[in-house]
């Protein structure tokens, strides 16, 4: 009982503080693996974006850094295309690019929790490395003060032609799933402090890929941002 009380309490201003997020640009710091089953951490400054229009979005909280156009199809149902940044890897002298894809996402919520479904897909521009696939889920679970907090999943699969480019060999598949957390904090009505961390698990012939050294990576980021 004490714990429904509690949850009567927070989640429905966490619906307030993830609203409330508003326009945000600003920069921050990530610890990464070298590359996605390296065995050592890097560290490598970030962008911060998160901007809706009434068509046009560009940001960094699904995940990647991307931008494009979306309708709303029926009420917080959208659909859309979007371009998106690519990471590199050193290790297969792969260099960093860019990706077009399509997206459907849905903001809904169970009781007052809110949460976010995401489809994605994404084809590089270089067609040698392939296709993605991402489903995402964000469910918030603290909003009180000016503190937002929200855990978040995450499951990729990937064609033949990514997972031989990034990794040197293997097959379609299952790439990788994750589980982390994210939160933002107000430090005033202007600036907010973010941060995430997250375990990235790797599956299939990426996970017994001759490079890769750790199946499962540690992300970690902390970063500050102005509101608009």
């Amino acid at each position: 009982m004490r714990a429904l009380a509690f949850l009567l309490l927070v989640l429905p201003s966490v619906v307030m503080a993830q609203d409330a997020l508003g326009t945000l640009l600003g920069a921050g710091v990530r610890s990464r693996p070298e590359y996605d089953g390296a065995s050592k951490q890097e560290l490598q400054l970030i962008p911060i974006v998160r901007y809706y229009g009434p068509t046009l979005f560009a940001r960094t909280t699904q995940g990647i850094l991307e931008g494009g156009a979306r309708l709303e199809l029926a009420p917080k149902l959208w659909a859309g295309a979007q371009l998106a940044f690519e990471e590199d890897n050193d290790r297969t002298d792969l260099d960093p690019g860019a990706s077009w894809g399509l997206h459907a996402e849905w903001d809904t919520s169970v009781g007052p929790a809110p949460i976010s479904l995401l489809a994605r897909t994404r084809t590089h521009f270089d067609t040698d490395r392939g296709s993605q696939a991402d489903l995402r889920a964000t469910v918030g679970i603290y909003g009180r003060a000016g503190l937002f907090v929200a855990l978040f999943g995450q499951v990729t699969w990937a064609s033949d032609e990514w997972v031989r480019s990034y990794y040197g060999a293997g097959d379609d598949g299952l790439l990788f799933t994750a589980l982390g957390i994210e939160g933002a904090y107000d430090l005033n009505r202007r600036w907010v402090l973010l941060a995430s961390a997250h375990a990235r698990r790797l599956h299939g012939d990426a996970a017994s890929s001759p490079i890769t050294e750790e199946k499962t990576n540690v992300f970690a980021s902390a970063a500050i941002a102005y509101r608009f």
